[in-house]
């Protein structure tokens, strides 16, 4: 029996949420088009009759050198530390610079097996994977390379099958069924900050925080009810937020109600969703601790 820690790593976009989603079957990290979505080292858990591969989806490496990067960048920093493999995620239609050698960098020091994943395929030209195959060559030489599409599902059995062999024998660190390790309430409030993200990608793409103010069952309605609030700075996003005449959380707690729903059964779900304006250091403080 295999059981390993494996950290993805890459640049912003690279793909990272969406192989872990299409590795563990189910929504584990929120994908969105504008990048910097993860902020968290958020676990999934994949396992078969070879063992486990606990999946740690890490928030995209850049040079930035703002306070929340800094923090995201240690956040990387310390998956690393954790790791029996790292998964070094790449996208070939973006060509590498600064961060790409970065990450290498932080590669070879952490003196880890290391696999690496060349995603997106299904978009990259030839052109592009010359490129890639050139940088890689020069830079880790000695990592098995794998082409594959996280989106369409091609080519990920193959890195599966190189992680597994890379592996120490252990046993397993959480049930079969299990597939994330997340609380009830993180969960929620990052399906909640997907929607917003993605629905108001343009305007608003990262000035909010959400938290899940009450979470209650009724046993006797078979019923859950959420209370949670999308927190803004000012009262300008705010109106962004809610839209005119409620119209943008309405489409908001619409796309949430949706996907909330699957981690309930059939259970009835009511969904209060708000939106509040925080001071700028409850907001700093907020989003800093939620990424520790």
């Amino acid at each position: 029996m295999k059981s390993a820690t494996v950290t993805v790593i890459g640049r912003p976009s690279s793909g990272k949420s969406t192989l872990i989603n299409t590795i563990c079957e189910a929504k584990v990290s929120i994908v969105a088009p504008s990048p910097q979505t993860t902020r968290n080292a958020i676990k999934g858990v994949y396992t078969d009759q070879r063992g486990q591969l606990i999946l740690i989806d890490t928030p995209g490496y850049h040079q930035a050198e703002h306070t929340l990067n800094l923090r995201l960048q240690e956040t990387t920093k310390l998956a690393l530390e954790e790791s029996d493999v790292l998964l070094y995620l790449i996208d070939p239609t973006r060509p590498p610079q600064k961060e790409e050698l970065l990450l290498v960098e932080l590669i070879k020091k952490a003196n880890t097996p290391v696999v690496v994943g060349i995603n997106k395929c299904d978009i990259a030209t030839d052109e592009d994977l010359k490129g890639v195959y050139e940088f890689l060559k020069e830079h880790l030489s000695s990592a098995p390379l794998f082409e594959l599409s996280a989106q369409d599902d091609t080519g990920v059995d193959e890195v599966l099958i190189e992680l597994f062999a890379l592996a120490p024998e252990g046993e397993l660190h959480y049930p079969e069924s299990t597939y994330t390790d997340q609380p009830l309430e993180f969960r929620i409030s990052e399906i909640i900050r997907e929607k917003t993200i993605t629905l108001l990608s343009e305007e608003l793409p990262h000035a909010i925080f959400v938290e899940v103010a009450d979470l209650e069952y009724s046993e006797a309605e078979d019923s859950i009810w959420i209370r949670a609030f999308i927190n803004v700075e000012r009262e300008s996003q705010k109106g962004i937020v809610v839209g005119k005449g409620g119209s943008g959380i309405k489409k908001i707690r619409q796309a949430s109600f949706k996907e909330i729903r699957r981690l309930f059964d059939q259970k009835s779900l009511h969904l209060d969703l708000r939106v509040k304006t925080v001071s700028r250091w409850r907001k700093k403080s907020t989003i800093l601790d939620s990424i520790l």
